[in-house]
């Protein structure tokens, strides 16, 4: 289990960085989604399936939903200006 755990912290070291280093919003987003699946990996693995579910949903899928969703806004009323 010890394997595991170093694993997955080291994915998320990695992965924490890429999201960091990653300036396209769009990408950026789609990175921090894959961040939050992980961190809900490494809870479950640490004995926390009530975090990880938490994690689950707000990490991997409302946060990224809800800063596509004002990106896409933003994007609009750009080009809506534009006109």
């Amino acid at each position: 289990m010890k394997g595991m755990q170093i694993a997955i912290l080291a994915l998320i070291a990695i992965t924490g960085a890429a999201v960091v280093f990653t300036r396209q919003p769009s990408r950026q987003i789609i990175s921090v989604s894959f961040f939050g699946g992980l961190l809900a990996i490494m809870f479950f693995l640490f004995q926390a399936p009530d975090v990880a579910l938490s994690q689950l949903v707000i990490g991997a899928v409302a946060l990224p939903l809800m800063v596509l969703l004002a990106l896409a806004k933003i994007r609009a009323e750009s080009r809506r200006q534009q006109k």
